[in-house]
């Protein structure tokens, strides 16, 4: 019987051992580079991501390892200055692949106390020696292509497999055409390229052709950011990547095995912000004379990385959209992580206890009055602040993040000034959410210095309807001032998805 377990259990271990070595003798791709092949940390801050981020959605990761090495701000001399480059190379075995890509900072000053990054251009053995600002090191510079042949030879001596690429192109353009670099770092990558017999991709001018194939308007805001001209979106990275997959494809390098006929390219989740309010925020089923500011709304926002909901709906006070259940079907909806934007205060101060039965106790006390509907039932009714407060704490306890804003103002002028409602429902909103310590933006008081420096007559036109609701243009205004004061916002992630 002993025999029998020590049998099994070698066998076991045999098996294990036989695993891990199959694990061990899968193939690594390593890449190396700048931000443009890992932005960050490569987990997307700022909306950011570089090429190596998603290259491995199209390899097939059971037979290969992906391990991206690059970062921002590195060229090709300050990656191994910076001991990483001797990182990467320690671990390389016979049968990976190196993915290499500089030039976007090598262009930069050889020697100053900023960076001190930059390269000699070209490909030639000539040489600098420098007394380093910043590093305090005596150093002698290179020139981009020596640095480039230095990685690829050393590669090659522990039976790596180099493969060059040209730095992506910029978004920049000039008459309907993104400029390219095939007389600087793009040419001088190819050049050595050649000179040591590895495989080349010209990433610089294949992204540029489908950039202009889908033209400027269509790249910027959605494959880059108008703020960002060097470094990729998700969707930018995707691109770049499958420009070197399909590169790969049709040259005769062996990491064209590992390519997948059919990847599944997943983009990061959207963030997700959602909307609770009456009809100033709300759709109100596109009637043009009733444009909600929350139909505006996403177009101030970054809607290739978050999603606007909108979830306001026309006469709806604070109590009723807790007692219709309209806040219980967003209150189920919330994961952790979304933003919750709340915004009540035009309904509240109707009939509490006839009619459309919307109005809310004034304040923000604990007092309640019992009403009788009109179909005979009974509901307990609160203070405008009490459900304010609910809300907001029933969002934290989901995990969302809670913005208050105070209402809109109305096209009312007594004394020639925009009327405020600073004295009630806007206080009892910055009360609430101070007395849950959740973000506030006093929106009445901003968009009446707006409405007061624009006139009577201009602002007139945004209310074609009454004095509550606004059309398209005032819904514009207001939208953009939130915007703007969410961008003002300290320590409030929503602002790095406002543009």
């Amino acid at each position: 019987m002993k025999s029998i377990k020590l049998l099994a259990l070698l066998s076991l271990a045999f098996l294990f051992f036989n695993f891990t070595l199959k694990q061990d003798h899968k193939p690594t791709v390593f890449m190396v580079g700048d931000s443009t092949v890992k932005n960050g940390k490569g987990d997307g801050s700022g909306g950011l991501w570089g090429w190596g981020d998603y290259i491995g959605q199209f390899l097939d990761t059971t037979k290969l390892n992906i391990e991206n090495h690059a970062l921002g701000g590195t060229s090709s001399r300050t990656f191994q200055d910076k001991g990483l480059w001797i990182a990467v190379l320690n671990k390389l075995k016979k049968g990976d692949y190196v993915l290499i890509q500089f030039g976007h900072n090598d262009d930069g000053p050889l020697n100053d106390s900023l960076r001190a990054r930059g390269t000699i251009k070209g490909i030639g053995n000539e040489t600098q020696e420098i007394d380093n600002i910043l590093t305090k090191k005596h150093e002698i510079v290179h020139s981009y292509g020596w640095y480039i042949q230095k990685v690829i030879r050393e590669a090659k001596s522990k039976g790596a497999i180099p493969i060059v690429c040209s730095p992506i192109p910029r978004n920049d353009w000039k008459e309907g055409k993104v400029p390219r670099n095939n007389t600087s770092y793009g040419l001088w990558a190819k050049q050595i390229a050649e000179k040591e017999k590895v495989t080349f991709i010209d990433l610089n001018d294949k992204m540029a052709l489908e950039m202009e194939k889908l033209g400027e308007q269509k790249v910027t805001g959605t494959y880059f950011y108008k703020k960002d001209h060097t470094h990729t979106s998700a969707k930018g990275a995707v691109l770049s990547a499958s420009v070197i997959i399909n590169q790969l494809k049709e040259s005769k390098n062996s990491l064209k095995n590992y390519i997948l006929k059919d990847p599944k390219i997943v983009l990061p989740a959207k963030k997700k912000v959602y909307l609770i309010g009456d009809s100033t925020m709300a759709n109100n089923n596109g009637d043009q004379n009733a444009v909600g500011w929350g139909v505006s709304f996403p177009t101030y926002c970054d809607t290739t990385r978050i999603e606007v909901i909108n979830k306001a709906r026309g006469g709806r006070s604070t109590r009723t959209f807790d007692h219709e259940g309209l806040w219980d079907e967003v209150k189920n909806q919330l994961q952790s992580g979304d933003y919750i934007m709340i915004q009540f205060g035009h309904n509240d101060a109707g009939a509490i206890d006839k009619e459309k039965f919307r109005g809310s106790l004034k304040g923000n006390g604990d007092e309640t009055q019992e009403v009788t509907l009109a179909d005979g039932s009974k509901e307990i009714v609160h203070t405008f602040g009490w459900y304010m407060n609910k809300f907001i704490r029933e969002a934290k306890e989901k995990g969302a993040i809670p913005i208050v804003l105070s209402q809109t103002p109305r096209n009312e002028w007594p004394n020639d000034k925009v009327e405020r409602r600073s004295d009630t429902y806007g206080n009892w909103s910055k009360e609430a959410a101070e007395k849950e310590k959740v973000f506030y933006i006093d929106l009445n008081e901003l968009v009446a210095l707006k409405y007061e420096a624009l006139g009577k007559e201009k602002v007139k036109a945004f209310f074609p309807k009454d004095h509550t609701h606004t059309g398209a243009e005032g819904a514009n205004l207001n939208a953009l001032t939130i915007a703007e004061s969410i961008k003002k916002l300290k320590d409030c992630g929503l602002r790095d998805y406002v543009l």
